[in-house]
């Protein structure tokens, strides 16, 4: 799992019956304050996310397992909305 930012949302109006249930948002890793890290990538919303939250997304397999299929073609899914993140002892986020 990663800690991720939902910096955006993304639509797709042709996508395979595997998806067509599914949310798509477009995250970007983050560190453990919140702050984007890397490359934007889309992931399968599967807690009712929102923009701007830290999310804890599953990639690979076990994004293909949370999502109920495993032949489904994703690769991220967003598997929870995270509150706070403790790192070395010290509160590093809370969500507001």
């Amino acid at each position: 799992m990663i800690i991720a930012k939902v910096v955006g949302t993304a639509v797709a109006s042709l996508k395979l019956d595997a998806l067509k249930a599914s949310k798509l948002l477009v995250v970007r890793p983050a560190d453990a304050q919140g702050n984007a890290t890397g490359a934007p990538f889309l992931a399968v919303d599967l807690v009712g996310a929102g923009e701007d939250e830290l999310v804890m997304v599953s990639q690979g397999s076990s994004a293909r397992m949370a999502i109920g299929q495993g032949t489904s073609p994703a690769d991220a899914a967003i598997i929870g909305i995270l509150d706070s993140v403790q790192y070395y002892g010290e509160v590093a986020f809370r969500k507001e």
